[in-house]
């Protein structure tokens, strides 16, 4: 027996057709239940918000406006100054009263007032 090569370059199988652009059966049918699992997720997933959203309205409604307080109101402490505490500064007290002083007044009274009329040189 000799071998023909024309033999050896013929396919031994014919050659089978490319798959569609579609892919195969399967391949269509799992990206169909992909997406449908998608849709169903996001169904879901609003479904939630809603009800999440509708129980925030329901008890926001329930709420009392402005509860009155449970304690009695004290008056607050006076604010503490902790460097006059530790000696740092002298103690000032809260309410400051400026006073005029009269040296002050007495200071732009002594300054004589400019002369406008020399040129500037």
């Amino acid at each position: 027996m000799a071998l023909d090569p024309r033999d050896l370059l013929r396919p031994l199988k014919p050659q089978s057709e490319p798959a569609p652009l579609g892919g195969t059966r399967a391949e269509r049918i799992q990206r169909v239940q992909i997406g449908l699992i998608g849709i169903g997720a996001m169904v879901l997933l609003l479904g939630l918000a809603d009800i999440v959203t509708e129980r925030a309205q329901q008890t926001q409604a329930d709420a009392v406006p402005e509860a009155a307080p449970t304690t009695e109101p004290t008056q607050a402490p006076k604010p503490r100054d902790p460097l006059a505490d530790a000696g740092v500064v002298p103690e000032l007290s809260g309410d400051p009263t400026p006073s005029p002083s009269s040296s002050a007044t007495q200071a732009t009274q002594d300054v004589p007032l400019p002369n406008t009329d020399v040129p500037l040189e």
